[in-house]
């Protein structure tokens, strides 16, 4: 990878860890502070996180000047694809490869469903950038 796509790249992973943090507190506001439901407050979190992912990578990762919502449907689109992959790793490993696996690691416990999780995550990550640099803010397909 050339640096200048290593700093894109660690640019996009900043950004994800962002999502987590809005994700999660649109969830605590809309849970404990406002009393919503939790699968209310859950969908709110999850949709405040892919708005933020979509504006910050089409603004600062990608730096984009395409048509906002051409990308905005490329990027639900990719979200779909790479979540499907990941969610696939994740049930054939947890189900079957790291099954019965569990790993104590001192202070705590990995399982095999962890390991998959992780491994899902990775892939989710790598898969996604990908799609988002060669289809949804790339330059030729404005």
């Amino acid at each position: 990878m050339q640096p200048a796509e290593l700093k894109r790249f660690l640019k996009y992973c900043a950004v994800g860890v962002l999502n987590t943090v809005v994700t999660l507190v649109v969830i605590f506001v809309t849970k404990s502070l406002i009393g919503l439901p939790p699968m209310l407050c859950n969908a709110l979190g999850y949709t405040a996180g892919v708005i933020n992912s979509f504006l910050w990578n089409r603004a600062w990762v990608f730096r984009s000047d395409g048509k906002m919502g051409r990308e905005a449907v490329k990027f639900l689109l990719g979200f779909g694809i790479c979540y499907a992959a990941q969610f696939l790793l994740v049930w054939w490993l947890s189900t079957g490869l790291l099954a019965p696996c569990e790993w104590n690691l001192g202070f705590f416990t990995l399982s095999g469903y962890g390991a998959a999780t992780l491994a899902g995550n990775v892939l989710y990550t790598i898969l996604n950038f990908i799609f988002n640099r060669l289809i949804t803010f790339s330059p030729t397909s404005k």
